[in-house]
């Protein structure tokens, strides 16, 4: 066989092993699901009312310390709602404030049993915004994929 030849196998070789691999990852990672939370640490251990006085209060400050952090929070539900796709959104904070926590619970995790109003919470997820309120009807503090702690 002929250097060309050779060199033309080799090429052809090279990237259908290319494309292999690349199909492999395009793979794994469409399927791929988010990490159970669970299991995972806390960076920060936050009451609800704390949370939110920190946002309030300085907003650019609490993005940086809080945005994209796994957080444990402790307070009282003041109701339960659901999104557009069932699962459960537990908001937490002080009944007499229209500011409020909002942690949407992971798919995977669903209340074992239904929480009343008033009643103590704990909670870790990740904290994805503030929804500052400018017309001081309420401002939100956005929890998602949050599992229940067990005490």
């Amino acid at each position: 066989m002929n250097k060309k030849k050779k060199n033309l196998l080799l090429f052809i070789l090279a990237i259908l092993i290319l494309s292999a691999g690349t199909a492999l990852y395009t793979y794994t990672e469409f399927n791929r699901k988010a990490a159970d939370l669970s299991k995972a640490t806390a960076a920060h251990q936050v009451t609800a009312l704390e949370l939110i006085n920190a946002f309030t209060a300085n907003e650019t400050e609490s993005n940086a310390k809080y945005l994209s952090q796994v957080i444990e929070i402790s307070g009282t539900l003041k109701k339960t709602d659901q999104d557009e796709k069932g699962n459960s959104i537990l908001v937490l904070g002080d009944s007499a404030s229209m500011s409020s926590v909002r942690c949407s619970l992971d798919s995977l995790h669903s209340l074992q049993e239904p929480l009343k109003p008033g009643s103590l919470v704990k909670i870790k997820g990740i904290c994805t915004g503030f929804l500052a309120d400018d017309l001081g009807i309420g401002s939100d503090v956005l929890i998602n994929r949050c599992v229940p702690v067990k005490p």
